[in-house]
């Protein structure tokens, strides 16, 4: 791809202006460990689920979803659709206990829910395992995509240029921290959503509009509905019916996935922990999963059928992807989307290196190494992390014909440890050692089943469904007996952990009633069920409603799209109810103080 002068004036004001918001935020975020790592709690809403998004807007996603299309309509993006079953989750039931618990990181949590050795013990471990071997395989991956899109649109080397684009990116991370790319993830989401809004405008047009797109698109899958249905199939060849019920009804909060963790987790808490109060963790989250999962996709999506017309045959679908932004754009617009793909790719580094120096520092270093280090030491440290997980992630990359098959096997550690993640909050039985046993078990189950040919890295096989069902059957197993033979917790441990988080409900009722609160409920209540339910009509009713207004089906859009604002408005309505959750500003300010301040 030849680019003009114009491209690269848009591509260097791109990276201008990036820099510049990292960089304004350098002397905020030095003030304190709170400021690098949650941006002083002071988020709006807005803003940090905005961040969210864009975090999870890498190089990588419109190539994957691209290709999801070409071989397998619109519904093949239910692989990634069904999160929606545990993203809603998190909204009501999770998002307000992340914030009341006033960690820095979700790592920091196993201390103040559990106590003694087996806390610590399990606090090290996870912070090591995510902020390393997790957390630099990410970002490998994401590399990956990126220079693959480099190598089909530059002419140069791709390497030097992801290179290039990895050290712009930690060198405002270091030394901005979580302001730094908060503030520029939604600078970058915005010219990402709008280079590729933009590309599939054009991509469209090219083959005609419309109508063509729809005629070709349904003539290739045999019919409209199979190409641009939203409702997955039934026993496709792709989607056996076993492993549809599976996304259904299992694997949403039996596995745990990065991004993606049943309960929360990662970089998604990490934004939630950065709100102003539980009020603005909630509308965080809620405003990240509409976006996530409804909104985004549906630009990709269009792209993806244009590049099945354009380029029929391709060894790898997700490759249409990049050659319709090849041949379709004129400029400036490649210099727009080439900027448009460099802040996906940058949000999500950003983020990454934030995220994993995180772990370093309070997980770990405070923790392990030098608890009582000053403030102006702890930001050093930040920084020092960063920029060590920067130099361990370049090495990554140079083994990147490996990540593959490291990522594959990630899928299939983190089957069957989301039940213990989820029952953590709300059961007072669960301790330290529930946790330890259920990633060993679901590690040593995994590694066992590959061994015979058991493996999660091909939905198409029979052997998925019971792969995953045999791993989430034992993994549970496992747990629940180490969880009865082995100590509860302490009294002052659960006590304090009531205290702080005031979970409520039956799980909690001995602790409750021991304490003086046997009246409390869960977050919400029981319209926290219906807000549950709320939202999943809401999310997959707006996806039905979008791809049926863009394929001129006006009529279904429409009363789709009433669909989604009435289950909208009754969540609105619930939430306005709940008065605790409106009384949520005072108590946050409280918990602002604590914990991860004394830990």
């Amino acid at each position: 791809m030849t680019l003009l002068v114009s491209d690269w004036l848009i591509l260097g004001l791109y990276f201008v202006i990036s820099a510049a918001i990292g960089f304004a935020y350098t002397r905020k975020a030095s003030r304190s460990l709170a400021e690098y790592f949650v941006s002083g709690r002071s988020l709006p809403w807005w803003l940090a689920g905005t961040s969210m998004v864009a975090t999870t807007f890498a190089a990588d996603t419109p190539l994957a979803v691209a290709g999801f299309v070409a071989k397998y309509g619109v519904a093949g993006n239910w692989l990634w659709w069904n999160g929606a079953f545990s993203g809603v989750l998190t909204v009501f039931f999770f998002a307000r206990l992340w914030r009341r618990a006033g960690v820095l990181t979700d790592v920091e949590f196993a201390e103040l829910r559990y106590g003694g050795r087996p806390a610590a013990v399990l606090r090290g471990f996870r912070a090591i395992y995510l902020a390393i071997p997790i957390n630099l395989i990410i970002m490998g991956w994401v590399t990956r995509a990126m220079v693959t899109i480099l190598e089909v649109t530059l002419q140069v080397n791709p390497w030097h240029a992801a290179i290039l684009l990895f050290g712009v990116t930690a060198l405002y991370s270091v030394f901005s921290g979580l302001w730094g790319v908060i503030v520029t993830d939604a600078f970058q989401f915005v010219v990402a959503m709008g280079g590729t809004i933009l590309l599939a405008v054009l991509a469209v047009d090219s083959i005609g509009g419309m109508d063509v797109l729809i005629a070709k698109a349904s003539a290739h899958f045999g019919s409209t509905e199979a190409a641009f249905g939203v409702l997955p199939p039934v026993n496709q060849a792709w989607l056996p019916l076993s492993t549809l019920l599976i996304f259904l009804c299992v694997q949403w909060w039996a596995a745990w996935y990065p991004g993606q963790e049943p309960g929360g987790g990662g970089y998604v808490v990490q934004r939630i922990l950065s709100a102003k109060d539980e009020r603005h963790g909630l509308l965080a989250t809620l405003w990240f999963t509409i976006a996530h999962y409804a909104l985004r996709p549906w630009p990709w999506i269009l792209v993806g059928f244009v590049g099945l017309i354009r380029y029929p045959g391709l060894a790898n679908p997700e490759e249409g992807y990049v050659r319709v932004m090849v041949d379709v754009l004129p400029s400036p617009f490649k210099g727009l989307l080439l900027a448009a793909f460099a802040a996906a790719y940058m949000s999500t580094i950003s983020t990454h290196l934030n995220w994993g120096a995180s772990y370093l520092v309070n997980v770990v270093y405070l923790r392990f190494v030098k608890p009582n280090a000053s403030p102006r030491a702890q930001v050093i440290a930040s920084r020092a992390a960063t920029a060590v997980l920067m130099v361990c992630s370049l090495i990554v990359m140079s083994f990147l014909s490996s990540v593959e098959q490291g990522w594959k096997i990630l899928i299939g550690l983190g089957a069957g440890t989301g039940l213990v993640f989820i029952l953590r909050w709300y059961w007072w039985r669960v301790n330290a050692w529930s946790e330890i046993s259920a990633m060993i078990a679901s590690f040593v189950t995994s590694m066992l089943l590959a061994r015979y040919g058991y493996t999660l890295d091909d939905l198409s096989r029979p052997t998925y469904a019971m792969t995953m069902l045999i791993t989430v059957g034992v993994t549970t197993a496992v747990w629940l007996t180490v969880t009865f033979a082995t100590q509860p917790e302490t009294a002052e441990t659960l006590d304090r952990f009531y205290r702080r988080v005031r979970p409520g409900g039956p799980g909690w009722r001995p602790v409750s009633r021991r304490l003086g609160f046997e009246g409390d409920t869960i977050p919400g209540g029981a319209l926290s069920w219906v807000n549950w339910v709320a939202g999943l009509a809401a999310v997959y009713c707006a996806v039905v409603s979008l791809g049926s207004l863009l394929t001129g089906s006006g009529v279904k859009g429409a009363l789709y799209a009433a669909a989604a604002i009435g289950a909208f408005a009754l969540i609105q309505r619930n939430l306005r109810a709940d008065d605790r959750l409106a009384a949520s500003v005072d108590r946050t300010r409280g918990a602002n103080l604590g914990f991860s301040q004394s830990s």
